[in-house]
């Protein structure tokens, strides 16, 4: 199974976090599970292929060439893929992936989950989501969603999409136990 990881980009952040990301890719690789991400050496992106590589484990890094900068990319995947743009990066990392979990991380990260989730709610794949909230940091987020619900902007079957959990554990259990629904996409969406 592979598993696309999205998160920050940065090692300006909390320790914490990247303690987090290395626990993650090292039980992704103890369970089988192979990484699907933006090829980055740094922020929670390298803590995850960190991890990944210390439980040997395969990894997949998606890159646009104009990332072509000395210390940038992760060094140790197995497989890099370049593209044109960060549209067809994401493309890619969407058909290799059989999950997506999306870790602490900011404006990219984000954008990456919401384009994912609202794929989905079209209709467009079936896989599993999965918010890895790490000491609450997504919990402005989801009340976020919550407040765009009480406002009629989104329906409450959208929550169903997607699962937010606390654990590492959490996060790779679900992927593994998830059965997929058929997605009716006016049950999700506004119209």
């Amino acid at each position: 199974m592979k598993i696309c990881v999205y998160g920050a980009s940065s090692n300006e952040i909390n320790l914490r976090y990247i303690n987090e990301g290395e626990i993650l890719g090292e039980a992704m690789a103890q369970r089988g599970m192979d990484l699907v991400f933006g090829a980055g050496a740094d922020g929670m992106m390298g803590a995850v292929a960190r991890g990944v590589t210390s439980g040997g484990g395969h990894i997949i890094g998606v890159v646009p060439t104009f990332f072509n900068v000395d210390g940038i990319l992760y060094d140790r995947c197995d497989e890099l893929i370049r593209t044109e743009t960060m549209r067809e990066r994401k493309q890619i990392m969407e058909d290799k992936a059989d999950a997506f979990i999306m870790t602490a991380g900011g404006i990219g990260t984000f954008e990456e989950f919401f384009e994912i989730l609202t794929l989905k709610q079209l209709g467009r794949h079936n896989k599993p989501i999965v918010i890895l909230n790490t000491d609450g940091y997504y919990n402005k987020m989801e009340q976020m969603m919550e407040y765009a619900i009480s406002e009629d902007f989104i329906l409450e079957s959208v929550l169903d999409l997607y699962k937010v959990v606390d654990t590492v554990e959490a996060a790779l259990d679900y992927i593994e136990n998830y059965v997929p629904q058929e997605i009716e996409p006016s049950v999700y969406k506004k119209v």
